[in-house]
């Protein structure tokens, strides 16, 4: 073999191996979906064989029930009701980095909100459910007993112990309002760590997108006013959470009330319509949809400024009339 022989094969090999590359690391479209924290966790993301995926899938998945373990107020042994469950005691209890952390993102939207989202209104979240399984309205003394028991300002965080104290007792944890977009973005940080950049997660309407899909300008997403207007967007590398007394409410006496409660009244709004958070992150959209739900328009304009990169679209009743605040336009 002549010695231009030797050096035409090598390099001709390596161009056959850089020309055929691109067609081995070609990504397809993956779809799991899970029933997760009471709702559907939907993933969509794209890698380049099943193998991947299926990896993917499960540790996604895995890391959210984790999560359930330790933030879900349904289940007795969870981490956040074996917390409440020392309220009043005057001990500071040591919890995990996850428990501490979402509690962190939630006591620092109550103090920019005035306090209209609130992880200690345990209490009266318990009561209204039971109310609206039973279809019955509260009446004034439990609310108002209910309402004794919270206060965000009743719950101390020692960042250096990364220990939580209750100060009063009765008191009772509920995330729900911003424990799943916690969870959608856990979800896709396993994704990353697999190499997986273009990923979507729903979870219930809490949803988390990163890079765009192969060839596309952003995932496709359509939002809903909750009647008759839908706007379609293309969107990529932001969350967005959407809340709605659509399916969720109680009706008592001709009266609809939303599941989200307010916590300065202990009862289920009654102007709500829909409220639509695009956000960085996942927690404060999932967390901003309930707080200006809560707050309404007027005083969530006020409370928008606080949260840098955050839009909203808020649609509430003002007596006879619908009212709509959107920034998505």
């Amino acid at each position: 073999m002549t010695s231009f022989s030797k050096l035409f094969l090598p390099l001709f090999f390596a161009c056959l191996i850089t020309s055929l590359s691109p067609l081995r690391a070609q990504e397809h479209r993956y779809t799991f979906e899970k029933g997760l924290m009471g709702s559907p966790f939907k993933l969509v993301f794209y890698t380049s064989n099943d193998s991947i995926a299926r990896i993917a899938a499960d540790r996604a998945f895995k890391r959210v029930e984790e999560l359930n373990e330790i933030m879900s107020d349904y289940r007795d042994g969870s981490e956040i009701n074996r917390l409440s469950a020392t309220s009043g005691s005057g001990k500071w209890v040591p919890v995990s980095k996850d428990l501490f952390d979402i509690l962190a993102v939630s006591q620092d939207i109550s103090a920019k909100t005035g306090g209209v989202f609130d992880a200690t209104l345990g209490p009266v979240v318990q009561m209204w459910r039971h109310a609206t399984r039973k279809g019955i309205f509260p009446p004034e003394e439990e609310i108002r007993d209910a309402l004794a028991r919270t206060g965000y300002s009743k719950l101390k965080m020692d960042k250096k112990t990364r220990s939580i104290m209750l100060t009063q007792k009765g008191m009772r944890l509920d995330i729900g309002g911003l424990g799943k977009g916690y969870a959608a973005e856990e979800a896709i940080k396993e994704l990353k760590k697999l190499g997986i950049t273009s990923a979507m997660m729903d979870a219930g309407g809490k949803i988390v997108l990163t890079n765009p899909p192969p060839g596309a300008k952003g995932w496709n997403i359509n939002v809903s006013n909750g009647s008759d207007s839908l706007k379609a967007m293309q969107l990529s590398n932001v969350a967005l959470a959407t809340s709605g007394p659509t399916y969720r409410y109680m009706e008592y006496k001709g009266v609809r009330y939303s599941h989200i409660v307010d916590p300065k009244t202990g009862i289920g709004l009654l102007f709500h319509v829909r409220t639509t958070v695009i956000s960085p992150d996942g927690t404060i959209a999932d967390a901003l949809a309930t707080a200006f739900s809560v707050a309404g328009i007027e005083k969530s304009k006020k409370y928008l400024k606080r949260f840098k990169g955050s839009k909203v679209w808020l649609v509430e009743k003002q007596g006879d009339r619908i009212a709509e605040w959107n920034m998505l336009e």
